[in-house]
């Protein structure tokens, strides 16, 4: 730690508010504990915790740092006692409970992945808090198979072009993904989805039981909620599962829960950022196991919208909450 500065850039939350409220900054050198690396960050992924937290709604954990930022790509700085996989200059990218929005990082080693061959930096920023959702909540807590059929929600989004590539990548038959205008239901269907839906004028319940003759499909992967919930119970096929990762549309509806009875639906969903780091160990040993070979062999790539310099992290926040960009927006360091 003696070659590395007392300090470090990061951009704060100045008060809860609107992207105004961030703020470049200087704060103290992380230091990594215990089974952590400290890692000087080249890139860090934006993602809609990051504005939840934000606006306050989305406080981070206990001992958690107060600087946003979920998923980072760089190279190991330091390493704490006990680290013993990763070594100083490694490249990796890693899913972090806070402190990505900064120049170094301190990220725990089980939620380190080495950058995957032929990837750029801003690509690996990318991936983590995308992937690991993705991956536990379609197959591990959704059970997709090869050959059952899917809907995704917000499939332009960077959860939703990584749930298509990854659906098709493990041989789902049919995959349904809504979106919001002309240019994104084309961007999912370049992706590999099999239809594309305008939810703001489409019928999504409609147009899967007609594309699956009356069957519906086997999963739904939601962040909406509200008043999708009964939509989607509707949507979905007998021993249908429904997988929530998020609550955009609200958090609470009034639901008719006989479907569940009859069609034998089950319900659940997750969220990762509280939970405990041999979870989330856990599931990056699936994801280097089962989806790293992918990439590197050019089956599965995250979407880049657009990047911006850490200082600019305040335009970023603007371009997501228009939901004018299609996959990820990535910071640079």
């Amino acid at each position: 730690m003696t070659s590395l500065a007392a300090t470090t850039t990061a951009i704060e939350i100045n008060g809860n508010g609107g992207p105004e409220v961030l703020r470049l900054t200087e704060r103290p050198m992380p230091v990594p504990g215990a089974g952590e690396v400290l890692i000087a960050v080249e890139a860090a992924g934006v993602n809609r915790p990051d504005l939840l937290q934000r606006l306050g709604e989305y406080p981070p954990p206990a001992g958690a740092s107060d600087i946003p930022g979920l998923e980072v790509a760089g190279r190991v700085a330091a390493t704490g006692l006990g680290v013993g996989r990763l070594a100083v200059g490694d490249a990796v990218c890693a899913l972090v409970t806070g402190g990505g929005y900064a120049a170094h990082c301190v990220a725990p080693e089980p939620q380190c992945l080495r950058v995957p061959k032929g990837f750029s930096m801003v690509e690996a920023a990318a991936c983590p808090e995308t992937y690991f959702t993705v991956w536990y909540n379609l197959f591990e807590r959704g059970r997709l198979v090869a050959g059952e059929s899917v809907l995704i929600h917000g499939g332009s989004s960077g959860i939703g072009t990584a749930a298509i590539q990854f659906a098709r990548a493990f041989g789902a038959r049919d995959i349904f993904a809504t979106a919001g205008s002309p240019e994104k239901c084309r961007a999912c269907e370049a992706l590999g989805a099999t239809r594309a839906i305008a939810y703001k004028h489409e019928d999504f319940v409609k147009i899967v039981k007609d594309a699956t003759g009356g069957r519906g499909v086997d999963v739904v992967l939601d962040m909406v909620g509200g008043d999708y919930i009964q939509r989607n119970l509707s949507a979905l096929a007998i021993e249908g599962r429904l997988v929530f990762i998020a609550f955009l549309g609200g958090a609470t509806a009034t639901v008719n829960f006989v479907p569940i009875l009859l069609k034998r639906i089950t319900v659940t969903g997750s969220a990762l950022r509280a939970r405990k780091v041999e979870d989330k160990g856990a599931i990056a040993v699936a994801l280097v196991r089962e989806v790293w070979p992918l990439m590197e062999a050019g089956k599965i790539k995250p979407v880049i919208d657009r990047t911006f310099p850490l200082a600019r992290a305040a335009d970023a926040h603007r371009l997501m909450e228009s939901s004018a960009h299609i996959g990820k927006i990535v910071l640079t360091i």
